[in-house]
């Protein structure tokens, strides 16, 4: 693979998924990959600004297993555009769409990871018959703002106003230097992504670095509020996994005891929400960080996925 600046390409070059197919859902053409055979069928629901293969590695052990099945979202990776943010009503029905289109039969093991975390639990309680089990990947969840320190509070605020402003413009094209970055930044995690894969990935990431902003910009407004005024979550079996590892970064933003404090209030609200159901279980993950735990701790992903699919079978 060629690593230089100019071999990047953004994503709207990317005329083919390098894996799956497209199937039409909603109007509109979702890409989805399955491997595997059996049931309950895995489905990975992506965390914002990313897509269904950054989850590959996973997904074959996965398929090892039963069947599994990777895609990406309307507006993201290797999907039909669509404007964004959406609400998780939206976000859900798609996606109980495509399941339908692409003959994958119900009931389901949802795995989702941060934001699509939340898009999980909405689909759950949308659609409880179809829902066999639920793996939450360090989710996102509705009352984090709420109980954070005020300074983390009031640098969220500044952020989004930032955000704002940026979301009104047409950005630049990043500098030469910028993309070396990038790449070295992606270099830790894609070097483990199959060659196959490897360099469109990577182009993606760098064409849609936007894209975690957009998806997300309302998931503390209509989304939380989409969470709190919903049912509870069906009686099946419910796994949530908590990553306490420091992102890169985050020592230079914010002093230890803020970190600390951050971390509790997650691990906190995620066990209330493990809790929530009868058959609720929650694992911590201190060697794991936000973004990329399914590769940093694979095996407790693993793990926790044959514990579920061996509850509800």
């Amino acid at each position: 693979m060629s690593d230089s600046p100019q071999a990047i390409r953004p994503r709207a070059a990317l005329s083919q998924p390098p894996l799956g197919r497209r199937y039409t859902a909603g109007g509109r053409r979702l890409m989805l990959h399955r491997s595997g055979s059996g049931g309950p069928a895995v489905v990975f629901l992506p965390g914002g600004g990313m897509v269904g293969l950054d989850y590959l590695n996973i997904h074959d052990r996965t398929a090892e297993r039963t069947t599994c099945v990777l895609y990406d979202r309307a507006g993201t990776g290797w999907s039909d555009s669509a404007e964004l943010p959406r609400s998780a009503a939206e976000v859900t029905d798609e996606l109980h769409d495509l399941l339908h289109a692409a003959e994958v039969p119900a009931p389901y093991v949802l795995v989702g990871h941060s934001l699509g975390g939340a898009y999980a639990r909405v689909f759950a309680q949308r659609f409880p018959a179809q829902v066999a089990g639920l793996l939450l990947l360090d989710p996102s969840h509705e009352d984090f703002l709420a109980h954070v320190p005020e300074e983390v509070r009031e640098y969220g605020e500044r952020m989004r106003r930032q955000m704002a402003q940026l979301r009104q413009t047409e950005p630049p094209d990043p500098t030469p230097e910028q993309l070396r970055h990038a790449v070295d930044q992606l270099a830790p995690i894609s070097g483990r992504w199959p060659e196959s894969v490897r360099e469109p990935l990577i182009d993606h990431h760098i064409g849609a670095w936007r894209t975690s902003i957009d998806e997300a910009w309302n998931l503390d407004g209509e989304v939380a509020d989409e969470l709190r005024s919903g049912p509870g979550l069906p009686d099946v079996p419910l796994i949530v996994l908590t990553a306490l590892a420091e992102e890169a970064g985050e020592a230079e933003l914010w002093p230890a005891e803020t970190l600390r404090r951050c971390s509790e209030v997650k691990a906190v609200l995620h066990a209330e929400l493990a809790g929530s159901v009868r058959n609720g279980e929650h694992r911590i993950l201190d060697d794991a960080g936000h973004v990329w735990l399914h590769e940093q701790r694979a095996d407790a992903v693993l793990q926790a996925i044959d514990d579920l699919l061996r509850a509800a079978r």
